[in-house]
Order: structure tokens, then sequence, then C-alpha cells
């Protein structure tokens, strides 16, 4: 039904299961079982709903129309992470010095999106305007949250080497909706190139922003505000910032 090779629907799967086995997992291995299941059984539901409706073409880009259910889809998933994260039970997981690792670690899993984006360029079924820096700075984040998950094992990562992953990890996934919705057909399309980024509407290329990128836009978002606090709490008169603070070594 779409134009994608196996290759490419294997990649986009494994990023997407690897995604919803992480949730669970980190929830897990943190001492919360049902919390783990729940997380991971819940975000497994979204990813089918999310498949079934872009199956029935929920999703797809046309020239004459404007469709806004990917970015809603993204930003609903975001907002659901989000919210989740306000259960008491995640909330005293994300104090924990293990934190920084759990939510940096799951961002190896863009090297998946990295890589379809650039087979989906080399196919000629994405715009290079898009799919080169999508794909490169997936490829980019993904590669460093390996290195840094490894130190941040051993302790060894400064708050600003953890600041700038975060920042540019959000730069990254917002420049690619950006430019992935002013190059989609439609009335609201601002970039003009030969082909459009509609494959992004389909499946496989759908899962992406709508499952993947809420779930990587939460953990950067969290892992900041948390990053935050702790310098703001370690600025407080009579407190002096630790090493156990956040779990990062040096301070910023």
């Amino acid at each position: 039904m779409y134009p994608f090779p196996v290759a490419v629907w294997l990649i986009v799967l494994a990023g997407v299961s690897g995604t919803v086995l992480l949730l669970g997992a980190g929830l897990r291995r943190a001492g919360n079982l049902r919390l783990g299941l729940a997380a991971g059984t819940g975000w497994a539901a979204w990813a089918l709903v999310i498949a079934l409706l872009a199956n029935a073409g929920a999703f797809r880009l046309t020239p004459h129309t404007a469709n806004p259910l990917i970015g809603v889809a993204a930003l609903g998933g975001t907002a659901i992470a989000l919210g989740c994260t306000g259960i008491p039970a995640i909330t005293r997981i994300l104090s924990d010095p293990a934190a920084p690792w759990r939510l940096t670690a799951p961002h190896i899993l863009r090297v998946t999106g990295g890589t379809v984006f650039l087979t989906a360029f080399a196919l000629g079924s994405l715009p290079a305007i898009f799919a080169l820096p999508a794909g490169l700075g997936d490829l980019g984040i993904g590669l460093e949250a390996i290195v840094l998950s490894r130190m941040l094992r051993r302790g060894s990562v400064g708050r600003g080497a953890l600041l700038w992953f975060n920042i540019l990890g959000t730069l990254d996934l917002v420049t690619a909706m950006t430019l992935g919705f002013l190059a989609a057909p439609g009335p609201t399309r601002i970039i003009t190139v030969t082909p459009t980024t509609a494959a992004n509407g389909l499946l496989p290329l759908v899962l992406i922003p709508t499952v993947i990128v809420p779930i990587m836009l939460t953990l950067h978002i969290v892992s900041l505000s948390k990053m935050r606090a702790a310098v703001r709490d370690s600025r407080r008169p009579g407190r002096t910032a630790a090493p156990s603070d956040y779990g990062i070594s040096s301070g910023l």
C-alpha cells in the first residue's frame, strides 16, 4: 500500500517498539513493575491507535486540504507524557540519582529515525531540506546519547555537557517538525520542493513524529527542568551544591 521497502518498516518498528520497551523497563528497574507494565502497555496502545488511523488515511497530506493531525498527535502525545510525570510514583523515580541516565539512554533510539529519514531521502521519498537536517540531527543525538549514557553510569558527566545535549536534542526535534510542516503539501505550504514531506503522513514514517517524538521531547523537557531546579536549589542561601544533585558530577 505504501512505497517503502521492508527495511524501512523494520527500522521504524524497531524504534517504536524500543521506545515502548525502554519506557516499561526503565520504570521496572526503578522498582515499580506495575507502573512499568502500565506505561509500556499504554504507549503501545497509543502507537496502535496511531497506526490504525494512519492506515485509514487520517494523516494523509494532500495539495488541496490542510491536515493538522500529525501536529495534533505529536503535541497531544507530548502533553500526555508530560502529564504522566506528575504521577507521584514517577516523580519519585525522576528524583533519584539514576534519573539523568534514565532520561538520556532512550535517545539512543533516535538513530532509527535518522536512518529512516536518510533512507527515505535516498529513495526519493523525502526532500533534502527536511531529510538531511532531521536525519543527521537524529543520528548525531543518538550517537551522543550512547557516549553520555556510558559516562553517566560512571558519574563523569558535567552539567554543561548534559545541558547542551538536551538543548540541541530539543532543537533537532523542533526543527524537524517545523521543516516537515513547512514543506508539506497543502494550502499552508511555504517551502516549495519536490518531493514534498507528504511521506511523513504515511505508514510507517508517521509513527516517528506521533509516537517517538513525543517521548523524546518529554525526556528533554523533564531533564532540562530537573537541571534548572537543581541549579536553583544549589544557589539557595545555606545550601552547597553536591555531586548527588541530579546525579551530575560538576557544577554549571
